[in-house]
């Protein structure tokens, strides 16, 4: 089947009184991954489950290439699957557990023999159609879980949280291996994570939900790479976007005055305009200051001192300081010790024109 566009607008939704859906517009683009970001509570399983058709709205419209669909449109379900963070397998073997939902749908005998051993070789586990269901480990019933979605070549993927619950070894695998197959089938998919590094390696593009509305939409690269607002920039481990001015351009670089702090960047935004411009923690690299630094094409190098230092799982996050400017840098526990970091402490830190993000002011997305 070809994949569908799904589109939601003006969704709300509440419990007891309480808003926890609040929803103007999202829409899923044909044959792309939208990863749905958010913290707990925020109403990601929500919003997805209305998309999915499973619960109704309190108001607003699904759209389905372009057709309102709701719940009760039985033709439109039929063309979505979803995959959540437990796999809910029954007992028997995993050959049955892939083709329940083709039963359902009422496709047995060869037809349906021949789908399951395309979908379980698809998701790594050619087969495995007699082994039972009740011996798999976490990642391999994932596996089974997702080739049960796929066995239906549904034209909308529905994922919530489908790799919370394994550890990070397997999970850092199998998001790779996601990655590789949502890639490979084209389906329109809706993936709800909390994790900012499965997002980037799944997804095509991403929103971000705070308290029910979203407050980021747009391709993988723009969103992380240019933060919406402050609160935007702290879930995503960043400070908040730079003001600047371009105050020159030359050969498509361009350098912006972030009060009285150059920042390279390659950009077309012509000069004299007003811009916000950031870059991604983990593109800058800190140095001891003044050091003498070995050849780079790094054009960004800037005098600045740690006012920051936060431990962040196998990496501290460093937030530095040049006059009225802010940056965040991600850096390895050996680099804390070896650079001597703590508050107060002088580093310089360096980074590519190509990583800085640059979108004039009120206009969305990077240039």
């Amino acid at each position: 089947m070809d994949a569908a566009t799904l589109t939601a607008t003006g969704i709300r939704k509440s419990y007891r009184g309480r808003m926890v859906l609040d929803v103007d517009r999202l829409e899923l683009a044909p044959g792309r991954t939208l990863a749905l970001l958010g913290p707990s509570g925020s109403g990601k399983s929500t919003l997805l489950s209305i998309l999915g058709l499973l619960e109704r709205a309190d108001e607003g419209t699904v759209e389905l290439d372009g057709r309102a669909v709701t719940h009760r449109d039985r033709d439109a379900r039929m063309v979505m699957a979803a995959a959540f963070q437990r796999p809910y397998l029954f007992k028997g073997t995993v050959g049955e557990n892939v083709a329940y939902g083709l039963k359902l749908r009422g496709v047995g005998g060869t037809a349906a023999s021949t789908r399951v051993a395309a979908a379980l070789e698809r998701v790594g586990l050619g087969g495995w159609e007699a082994n039972s269901a009740l011996t798999l480990s976490g990642g391999e019933a994932q596996r089974v879980a997702l080739a049960r979605a796929l066995v239906l070549q549904p034209r909308v993927l529905l994922l919530d949280e489908p790799l919370a619950s394994l550890d990070p070894l397997l999970k850092w695998r199998l998001t790779r291996e996601f990655a590789r197959i949502l890639g490979e089938t084209g389906t329109t998919t809706f993936y709800v994570t909390h994790d900012q590094d499965e997002a980037q390696v799944i997804a095509d593009d991403v929103a971000v939900m705070n308290a029910g509305r979203i407050i980021a939409h747009g391709r993988v690269e723009d969103v992380f790479g240019l933060p919406a607002d402050e609160w935007t920039a702290a879930f995503l481990g960043m400070e908040p976007a730079l003001s600047g001015i371009v105050a020159e351009s030359e050969d498509g670089v361009a350098r912006v005055d972030c009060d009285g702090i150059d920042v390279y960047a390659v950009s077309g935004v012509p000069v004299g305009a007003e811009v916000l411009v950031a870059v991604r923690p983990e593109d800058v690299t800190l140095f001891e200051a003044r050091a003498l630094l070995p050849p780079s094409s790094a054009r960004n190098r800037i005098e600045a001192v740690v006012v920051e230092l936060t431990h962040s799982g196998a990496t501290y996050r460093v937030v530095v300081e040049a006059g009225r400017v802010r940056m965040a840098a991600r850096v390895s526990r050996q680099a804390v010790t070896d650079l001597r970091l703590e508050t107060g402490v002088g580093v310089t830190a360096v980074f590519k024109a190509t990583a800085v993000r640059v979108a004039a002011r009120g206009v969305p997305g990077g240039v």
